[in-house]
């Protein structure tokens, strides 16, 4: 998805979509499986910064779209939205395209509406 939406994006047209992992403090063990074969930057939360359950509160597997100012603008989890459907991957795609665009202003729903039901 990242050189798919990455092209999609015209020059000016807003901010540069970049996609990464954070993993919950604590659970350092799995990094090594989860990086394995994978281009995808993976950062690791710790207790003094406290990302995952304090300043970006997420669930497991939620996708937080950020604006230019690394401010939250939308969550879709992947466990609710599997990305194997392609409803899901388009609206998650064109959600980003869409934060790409707004720069650091709110962001309206993708063609669509609400992300899809599976």
């Amino acid at each position: 998805m990242q050189a798919e939406i990455g092209l999609a994006v015209p020059p000016g047209a807003g901010g540069a979509i970049r996609i990464l992992g954070v993993n919950e403090a604590g659970q350092e063990s799995g990094n090594p499986l989860v990086v394995q074969g994978r281009s995808i930057p993976w950062l690791q939360d710790s207790i003094a910064e406290h990302v995952w359950g304090g300043k970006w509160p997420v669930a497991y597997r939620d996708v937080v779209v950020l604006d230019d100012q690394n401010r939250r603008l939308a969550v879709f989890n992947l466990t609710t939205h599997d990305l194997g459907e392609p409803a899901n991957y388009a609206y998650l795609r064109d959600l980003l395209r869409a934060a790409a665009s707004c720069g650091s202003a709110s962001i309206s729903q993708p063609a669509g509406s609400a992300p899809p039901r599976r």
